[in-house]
């Protein structure tokens, strides 16, 4: 078993890390993407199905496309983020399963013989796999935005036309601005919202 991260570690992935509304005007570079990538890509999923499809909105022109698609709280936040990374599933991930899951090809089948636990997969691991991509995000320094407020159909054509791939949600990702926080938001404590049996 790998060692336990410092406080320091965990209140940079968790604790002290916030959810972003407003930006600083610095760059995030495409190096940065793929190192986000490189870590987020080892998070587990079920039958290793990865159905996660990601799209980068890095140039100013792609974010301000973006916006157009969004809910007006969020128009600023997808201008000016460093980036912002559009989370899609591909309904048809269990394709790649032969080649992701090489010990148990047959695997597929199990996918592509039932449409609804396809896509309940592709949705379930996609979303895991939004939230490892937000961990690896703060682990590597950047901040991140989750947002949900955007139109799917919209995106969707933009971003995933011809393909099989569902937008899910957005994350904006970059250097935050304390001034855009909020009051920290309560947690429920564990009693409140777990049971140990």
């Amino acid at each position: 078993m790998s060692a336990t991260l410092s406080d320091e570690h965990l209140d940079t992935i968790f604790r002290a890390a916030r959810t972003q509304n407003k930006w600083l005007p610095k760059p995030v570079s495409a190096e940065q993407l793929v190192a986000i990538y490189d870590l987020m890509k080892w998070g587990p999923t079920s039958a290793n199905c990865f159905p996660m499809r990601l799209v980068f909105a890095h140039s100013q022109a792609e974010k301000d496309q973006l916006a157009t698609m969004v809910s007006p709280g969020n128009v600023e936040k997808v201008k000016t983020a460093g980036a912002v990374a559009i989370i899609g599933h591909d309904m048809k991930f269990y394709d790649q399963i032969p080649r992701l899951f090489p010990h148990a090809p047959e695997a597929r089948e199990w996918f592509a013989n039932d449409e609804q636990v396809a896509a309940t997969t592709a949705f379930r691991n996609g979303t895991l796999q939004g939230a490892y991509l937000m961990i690896a995000a703060r682990a590597l320094g950047l901040d991140t935005g989750p947002m949900s407020g955007f139109n799917n159909a919209a995106v969707d054509a933009a971003y995933f036309a011809g393909t099989d791939v569902r937008s899910n949600f957005l994350c904006a990702i970059g250097y935050g601005d304390p001034d855009g926080l909020f009051p920290r938001s309560p947690r429920p404590d564990f009693a409140e919202m777990c049971d140990i049996r």
